[in-house]
């Protein structure tokens, strides 16, 4: 939040699927069990407070006004990909946050280098197919945060940065 508030024409983020069950839960949709056990307790700690809520009003309207998608052109930025049965344009939101397959393991070109994560790589290395960019390293299972940098006349990635 406030990275993106100090430079809001550097900084975009996108909204996955712990945001969205967070904001869920706010709204009572949906019960905590799960989201608690992915991250959800620790987020709450980080907060110190034992129930989401009671998340700072300022931060919950946040996570509400995140896109799911960031589309430059080249490259759809989306937190767990696509369907690749629809155009880009028509995707579902919960495809955006939660697909797998059949994503994964399809090799189609979709116009854009689809920049993803939600699955992390056991090996803590991006996963680049051509058509995909898998970011998710396992930083939450301990390995390293990446971020890939692009140039803006070129639709691949030209390296990539990590922290342990």
């Amino acid at each position: 939040m406030d990275l993106q508030s100090r430079h809001p024409d550097r900084t975009l983020a996108l909204k996955g699927n712990h945001e969205a069950v967070a904001v869920e839960i706010v709204d009572g949709e949906t019960d905590a069990e799960l989201w608690l056990r992915e991250g959800g307790t620790a987020t709450l700690q980080s907060y110190g407070i034992d129930d989401a809520r009671d998340l700072p009003y300022d931060h919950v309207a946040w996570l509400r006004s995140l896109p799911l998608c960031y589309d430059d052109g080249q490259r759809f930025f989306v937190h767990a990909g696509v369907d690749p049965e629809k155009p880009l344009g028509a995707q579902s939101d919960h495809d955006l946050i939660w697909i797998r397959e059949p994503f994964l393991s399809d090799a189609r070109d979709y116009g854009r280098l689809i920049v993803h994560g939600h699955t992390p790589q056991t090996d803590g290395v991006p996963d680049f197919r051509g058509n995909r960019l898998n970011l998710d390293t396992g930083a939450v299972f301990g390995r390293p945060l990446t971020a890939a940098a692009f140039a803006s006349a070129q639709r691949d990635p030209v390296g990539y940065l990590q922290a342990p």
